[in-house]
């Protein structure tokens, strides 16, 4: 049973969900779990919950670079794979899919990094917004292109300090 709570941010409602272990889902706007699957509390109530939300609206704001939570991922070892590496893109930095594939083994893996990268339930935590296409171009974002657009404008506007010129 996980325990979730709606977050209020400039992009939409999004839902915070955690179990015993860490957060398990940061759903984007029109996101949405099964009722059957949760129970519904106050940010207030539930301490992961609220430092989660406190952490995502700090990113939202770009006064954070690097999320540090609990994460209770699960899946299969690979999608497990390209979740932790997507963690190792830098702030402000993008990452083809073939780029992410080559450093798991082989570049004809872009396709199934795709895939976990879709299946990815904490966006924004783990960023698969940085993963772009071979030419440069924005592809395939739960929350939408603009969203994503949103969110890699954010991180150019406001660097971290590796960034900074």
């Amino acid at each position: 049973m996980l325990t979730c709570a709606p977050l209020t941010t400039p992009f939409g409602e999004m839902l915070l969900a955690a179990d015993a272990h860490g957060l398990t889902n940061l759903c984007l706007p029109g996101e949405t779990l099964d009722p059957a699957d949760h129970v519904r509390v106050a940010l207030a109530d539930h301490p992961l919950l609220a430092e989660a939300a406190r952490q995502v609206q700090a990113y939202l704001a770009g006064r954070l670079q690097t999320f540090d939570l609990p994460l209770a991922l699960y899946g299969t070892p690979f999608r497990l794979r390209v979740w932790a590496e997507l963690q190792t893109i830098p702030y402000g930095r993008t990452l083809s899919y073939g780029e992410l594939a080559e450093r798991l083994g082989s570049r004809a893996k872009a396709r199934a990094v795709g895939g976990a990268a879709h299946a990815n339930p904490v966006a924004i935590i783990v960023p698969c917004h940085r993963l772009i296409g071979a030419n440069g171009s924005l592809t395939g974002f739960g929350g939408g292109l603009a969203l994503k657009q949103a969110l890699l404008d954010l991180e150019r506007d406001h660097p971290g300090p590796e960034q900074r010129p």
